[in-house]
């Protein structure tokens, strides 16, 4: 018999987000965090860039606000936006009383945290008006969770569970119950191939996004749409997956697999050129190198199909080179081991999947439409980003929204009723699969038809071609996973097929271009009407096979 698990609070995923609100839990609730791979692995750790937060008196909330909207290309709830960067500040003070070690001015030591003259070190990033980005040199997401990992540990109530893959959530309304909400979920223990049963009184998404549902991506092989496939088959709506922001600077070379150059090169003095040496992004945008990441990626995208280039070259080695050594140690020691210098000649970059700006419907109490079930992090939709993610402002909204769930929760927690017996996973209908090939080439093929078809620009036929690969390998799938014993692969795939199938039809909905993403049958913004989110309602979850 699998084992049986009951919680307080579920939080599935150990990124930002997750751990950032176990840690405001009460410490008398029993909290589980379960991570599919190390505890560690996720985008947090892989963010170079900071975090953005008003923490300079010369800088404002409203400033802000604005800096963000405009990126969002007006798809922005300026409520949210306002929302999350008015508790900047806050966040900030949270994570450093933590102990996060964020890089303070060369000057600090002599004027201590004088009022006027904060010792953050501030970077720019695009689409930023001023310096308003916190960082620990260029590896911030690593010392944020590091951080909060290594607090976690030390937490009696915070239960951490390693290789754990929910594979879905517990419904009421799926056991046949009239009052639905969740209950749990269903996780795979990787290490032992056995599904066990997590109940708990409140459950939290906080997995991240989708975008290995791309062929090239800056993100780990963790980013895989769980928390929205899983939420859209319990019943939640979704919206605005049709954006994925990409990053426009991921280092172009074979071994480099997913190594993000952080944009704060571009905010220090980094410049986007041509293999030739000339510059082109004065031709899209008169803010230039420091234009906001969408428009810097769909010119690099543009450039490269124009002029059949395979990468467009990023060069800061104009600057000192122990500027450029102190600044980006991890770039540039990245760099050396491929066998670039940074520091005496411009590196190889081009655009990749970096963050899923849509998500699962949340709001300003990141509830979802499933009662006792949460979303924060990547895998929500707030309203904070619209069309694109301006830089830094993700690892703001993971811990603003952490400790919006944790109020909401640590409210409502003695009203929220404890799940009952639940049934076990039943394998005894499914058997172990002799051709995992067929999970590797539905894989390879799934992201390089979203790569081909559904990208950057894209086309009415091109999105028809796309639905009707996806439709067919989720079928495949679904036969597969209707025989097969599960696997970590298998239930990726699985879940990728699913948001890949909500990423086209949110496209097909959208008839306009509008942040990164152009259609070519719709070339302009739809300026006739206010701008609209695109939104997806599933059909009402049914009572299913628990094999199933």
């Amino acid at each position: 018999m699998a084992a049986t698990h009951t919680f307080d609070v579920l939080i599935i995923g150990s990124g930002g987000a997750g751990l950032g609100l176990a840690l405001q839990l009460p410490d008398h609730l029993q909290v589980a965090v379960l991570s599919k791979s190390r505890l560690e692995e996720g985008c947090t750790l892989y963010a170079q860039g900071g975090i953005s937060a008003v923490t300079d008196p010369a800088d404002s909330v409203d400033s802000h606000v604005e800096d963000t909207l405009m990126a969002g290309a007006g798809l922005n709830n300026p409520e949210v936006v306002r929302f999350v960067a008015e508790r900047g500040a806050g966040a900030i003070r949270w994570l450093t009383d933590l102990g996060v070690p964020f890089t303070r001015r060369e000057d600090a030591a002599d004027q201590p945290g004088s009022s006027d003259r904060p010792d953050f070190h501030l970077t720019r990033e695009g689409g930023h008006s001023t310096r308003r980005i916190l960082h620990a040199a260029d590896a911030t997401g690593r010392a944020i969770e590091n951080t909060l990992l290594s607090s976690a540990r030390q937490r009696p109530n915070i239960n951490l569970f390693e290789h754990h893959i929910a594979v879905d959530l517990i419904t009421a309304a799926k056991l046949g119950q009239m009052e639905n909400r969740c209950l749990g979920a269903y996780v795979l223990n990787r290490k032992l191939n056995h599904v066990e049963v997590f109940a708990a009184r409140n459950v939290v998404l906080a997995t991240g996004g989708a975008s290995k549902v791309y062929l090239y991506t800056s993100n780990p092989d963790t980013s895989t749409g769980d928390g929205i496939a899983m939420a859209w088959r319990a019943g939640c709506r979704v919206a605005n997956l049709e954006f994925n922001q990409f990053h426009p600077t991921c280092l172009y070379h074979p071994k480099a697999k997913s190594f993000l150059v952080t944009e704060a090169v571009r905010g220090e003095g980094g410049r986007l050129l041509l293999q030739d040496g000339s510059p082109f992004m004065p031709h899209y945008d008169e803010r230039g190198d420091l234009a906001p990441r969408d428009i810097v990626a769909r010119a690099i995208d543009n450039e490269m199909k124009r002029r059949g280039l395979e990468y467009v070259l990023l060069d800061i080695s104009h600057k000192p080179a122990p500027f450029i050594r102190r600044h980006f140690p991890n770039v540039y020691a990245r760099c050396r081991e491929l066998g670039y210098d940074m520091t005496l000649e411009p590196i190889p970059v081009v655009p990749a999947a970096h963050y899923t700006c849509g998500g699962v419907i949340t709001g300003l109490d990141a509830r979802t439409d499933l009662p006792g079930l949460y979303a924060i992090g990547e895998v929500a939709c707030t309203g904070m980003h619209g069309a694109n993610r301006m830089a830094s402002n993700s690892l703001l909204e993971c811990i603003v929204f952490a400790m919006v769930a944790c109020e909401d929760i640590a409210t409502h927690i003695d009203a929220a009723p404890r799940p009952g017996a639940l049934p076990p996973w039943d394998e005894s209908r499914v058997r172990d699969s002799d051709e995992e090939v067929v999970v590797t080439h539905n894989w390879d093929e799934l992201r390089r038809c979203m790569w081909n078809y559904v990208g950057i620009v894209r086309t009415d036929k091109r999105l028809e071609r796309a639905m009707r690969r996806v439709s067919l390998l989720q079928q495949e799938i679904q036969e597969y996973y209707s025989n097969f014993r599960i696997s970590n692969d298998l239930l990726e795939l699985r879940n990728l097929a699913e948001v890949a199938a909500l990423i086209i039809r949110s496209a097909q909905q959208r008839r306009e271009s509008r942040g990164l993403h152009y259609t070519l049958d719709y070339p302009e913004a739809d300026t006739g009407i206010a701008p609209q989110d695109t939104i997806l309602t599933p059909a009402l979850p049914k009572e299913v096979d628990i094999a199933m």
